[in-house]
């Protein structure tokens, strides 16, 4: 045989190559057999496919006395066919060799293809599932994130996208830190090696947007279960951390001054003392009560007495320390807290800036305000051990400072024992009030008043007294402060109209001729419910007006005028005396007192304890009658207890009289015995 040429040797393999990465089932067939052919140079030459079960396929049949070759082709055990070759007159051993090496050539290109396409279809399956695992994850709204080790992003889905603007193509490649916003940007911890760990930060998105996710890592790994970088899953809480802020923001702080309120305070207090103790260091807490509030909210309005209170605290925060605690308690109180200081004198130097702070008039919508205020001051650690302790003791304090100063002049005040006793005393006090109403402990007398034209009685004033069980007859002067201060006052107000009409009824019925029995009206009391309250009354013990007197005190018309005159329209229409009790002693506009429609003056008996003897006292007093006179009111004066004082007040044209001259305040019965008496009956 002749051996091929080199080039026609890689023709032919370079055709082999082709033939089995271009052409499929017959046609590979029937190129690999003419491959076959030309290389060995035969007539006939066949590829013979193995069959289904891998065994080799028999020989095509040539005439029997052709001489012919059969080579196997296979590789590493696997049979992919035969090659027979035939036609030619002799077949030698290089002949057999060559068609065998034709064959080894071919097997590993069958080979190489076989796994080339297992290859390409797993690779095609990888995609698949790829594509399909992709899809997924931009189906989450929740974002999804895969970094390396350093913190360079590899992946990036539709979530991210959509959270944070950036395109995966703008965000893959580029280091986490560029979506941070002012955070620690240290970046290994232990959480990369055991994943599962939970944060809230805050993050950047691209309009340049800082918003609240919740981030949770997990770590990538290889398949030898090394780190090789991190998961990251976040979803946007901004909300719910907006929610929290709000909630935590009207849990801890004043709504109207943004201060912190009572709750928030004590924590804070407490948080402080631990630092003095560890320290040695004073703390102190101050009791902020502001003097004359009550009457500007009332006179001017819920409006203009917020914003008071608003530049009140805006006040003690810029006369007060950065590291100094303020809040506002509720209603006019604020509270301070002082911690980093050495001598408990210090605190009264603050509490003058507070007081000197308020010395300015506040100017709101036009009107000139000034308040003072009255503090209470209680000492860490010789006057309590916490925020509460502490708070409590210096609201004792202030109400001593306010007692002290009538309520109206600035005043600071320590806590000291005396102070607690006092207080618990005045704690007692309420608590019996309360029972005395409930358990009918009160009970009421009358102070007769004298015409002086005729000196007959013709009225008198009913006064609440208090039998206590225990203790006797309990002053006046100690439980009406009192009942005035806690609210109860309207209570015991409400009994003794009902008191005083029960009794009118019994002289009614007994057939007495109706006399002006007068009822004390606290502020409180005079709201727009109290002319059917008083209506009511009257009909349910079937009484005449004419048995009925209002006295109203002074200070109760500068409440809102309008609404006050209003008030007072409607009780004179059911035919209920008025008179205006301690007149001189408040601050109403004369030009007020022409509108109301009152019967009497009366002059109050710090005007009259003073007549003959001084002028001013005596000035006053006949000022008021001419008033009066020219108003065409009637006059009384209260706490006559001399001839003298009697005789310059008839002189001067009063009408009417009461006090101890004449009739101390009687009980019941004995009052009655005294109009008998008095009227010849």
């Amino acid at each position: 045989m002749t051996l091929l040429p080199v080039s026609d040797y890689l023709g032919d393999s370079a055709a082999l190559c082709d033939a089995v990465v271009r052409l499929r089932g017959p046609a590979l067939v029937a190129e690999l057999g003419r491959i076959a052919s030309a290389v060995m140079a035969s007539p006939h030459g066949q590829f013979l496919p193995a069959g289904s079960m891998g065994a080799a396929v028999p020989a095509a049949p040539f005439p029997r006395d052709t001489p012919a070759l059969l080579q196997e082709i296979s590789f590493d055990g696997h049979c992919f066919g035969h090659y027979s070759v035939a036609g030619r007159s002799l077949y030698n051993d290089a002949d057999r060799r060559h068609l065998a090496s034709l064959a080894s050539l071919t097997a590993g290109v069958l080979q190489v293809h076989s796994l080339a396409q297992r290859s390409t279809h797993a690779f095609a399956q990888v995609e698949a599932l790829l594509a399909q695992q992709t899809q997924i994850l931009d189906q989450l709204h929740e974002s999804v994130l895969t970094m390396d080790l350093t913190g360079y992003i590899t992946s990036w889905n539709k979530g991210a996208e959509r959270l944070f603007g950036y395109t995966s193509v703008e965000a893959v490649g580029r280091n986490i830190l560029f979506l941070y916003d002012d955070e620690d940007t240290g970046f290994h911890d232990a959480f990369l090696e055991q994943g599962g760990r939970l944060m809230e930060v805050r993050r950047r998105k691209k309009s340049g947007e800082i918003f609240w996710a919740s981030l949770s890592l997990s770590p990538l790994q290889d398949m030898d279960d090394k780190p090789i970088g991190l998961i990251a899953y976040l979803t946007d809480i901004t909300e719910r951390k907006l929610a929290e802020e709000r909630l935590h923001h009207l849990a801890y702080y004043d709504p109207l001054t943004s201060l912190p309120n009572r709750t928030l305070l004590a924590k804070l207090v407490d948080q402080a003392l631990s630092v003095a103790q560890r320290s040695k260091m004073l703390g102190c807490v101050l009791f902020i009560d502001l003097n004359r509030f009550k009457l500007i909210n009332d006179t001017l309005g819920r409006r203009i007495g917020d914003e008071l209170l608003r530049q009140v605290s805006l006040r003690f925060r810029k006369v007060l320390r950065d590291q100094d605690l303020v809040a506002r308690l509720g209603g006019d109180e604020f509270a301070v807290g002082l911690f980093d200081i050495g001598q408990h004198f210090e605190a009264s130097m603050v509490a003058q800036k507070l007081l000197a702070s308020l010395v300015p008039p506040f100017l709101i919508e036009g009107h000139d305000l000034r308040v003072g205020a009255s503090i209470g001051i209680s000492v860490y650690p010789q006057d309590g051990q916490d925020a509460e302790t502490l708070l409590r003791l210096a609201d004792i304090a202030m109400y001593r400072a306010k007692q002290d100063s009538g309520g109206e002049a600035e005043s600071v005040a320590f806590y000291s024992q005396d102070m607690n006793v006092g207080m618990q005393a005045r704690m007692r006090l309420e608590t019996g009030l309360r029972q005395a109403l409930s358990e009918q402990q009160l009970l009421l007398h009358y102070q007769p008043k004298y015409a002086l034209g005729s000196g007959r009685i013709i009225g008198a004033e009913a006064l609440v007294r208090w039998h206590h069980p225990q203790h006797g007859m309990i002053p006046p002067a100690e439980f009406i402060p009192l009942a005035e201060s806690t609210g109860l006052v309207v209570q015991v107000g409400e009994w003794v109209l009902e008191a005083a009409c029960a009794q009118a009824q019994a002289w009614k019925l007994a057939g007495l001729p109706p006399i002006r029995l007068a009822v004390n009206v606290s502020a409180r009391e005079f709201t727009s419910a109290l002319p059917a309250r008083v209506a009511a009354t009257l009909a349910r013990y079937g009484l005449e007006a004419a048995w009925l007197e209002l006295e109203i005190t002074e200070s109760t018309l500068m409440h809102n005028i309008e609404r006050v005159i209003g008030i007072m329209d409607r009780i004179t229409a059911l035919g209920v005396a008025l008179s205006l009790d301690d007149f001189g002693t408040g601050y109403s506009s004369l030009s007020y007192l022409k509108r109301f429609p009152i019967d009497t003056l009366k002059i109050d008996r710090s005007f009259t304890t003073g007549i003959p003897t001084d002028a001013s006292d005596c000035a006053i007093a006949s000022t008021i009658i001419s008033i009066a006179q020219q108003l065409h009111h009637k006059v009384i004066a209260e706490g006559v207890e001399t001839a003298e004082q009697l005789a310059f007040l008839k002189s001067s044209g009063c009408d009417e009289v009461q006090g101890y001259l004449f009739s101390r305040p009687l009980p019941a019965l004995e009052f009655e015995k005294a109009l008998r008496e008095n009227w010849g009956l």
